[in-house]
């Protein structure tokens, strides 16, 4: 199973943060409560990504509807996998990736993008990057 990276669990607080703020900047939205939990051993832990089998429901369900807010494919209708490429030049995804993406779970393609995002390399992030919003 793939992993949850931490980059990714803090965009679902700010994201809960925004869609439920606290009413008195003390208490907090039971789903950002969940992810805060996450997020807090998380740290104390010393750990980049959590398990996404075994995060909490209610913290898993909020990482989802956060997750379900996001792209979700970094193509830009660029294909050069189907032009016989490994990797393909527009989004940075590998010909296995492109393929399968359908099947993959959303931490599977979050632990992509990051990937693709680190790398930079992709015509989505430079040549092309206004096809990519």
């Amino acid at each position: 199973m793939a992993g949850i990276h931490i980059t990714d669990i803090e965009a679902a607080i700010n994201h809960w943060r925004q869609k439920k703020p606290s009413p008195d900047g003390v208490t907090l939205a039971p789903e950002l409560r969940a992810l805060a939990e996450v997020y807090a051993l998380m740290v104390f832990h010393r750990e980049d990504e959590a398990d996404e089998a075994s995060l909490p429901q209610r913290a898993k369900a909020a990482w989802l509807d956060w997750y379900a807010a996001t792209p979700d494919t970094p193509c830009i209708a660029i294909c050069s996998t189907s032009q016989g490429d490994e990797v393909c030049k527009g989004c940075g995804r590998s010909f296995d990736e492109v393929q399968l993406w359908p099947e993959m779970s959303p931490a599977e393609k979050r632990a992509t993008w990051r990937r693709i995002t680190l790398e930079d390399t992709a015509w989505r992030f430079n040549r092309y990057a206004e096809r990519a919003g």
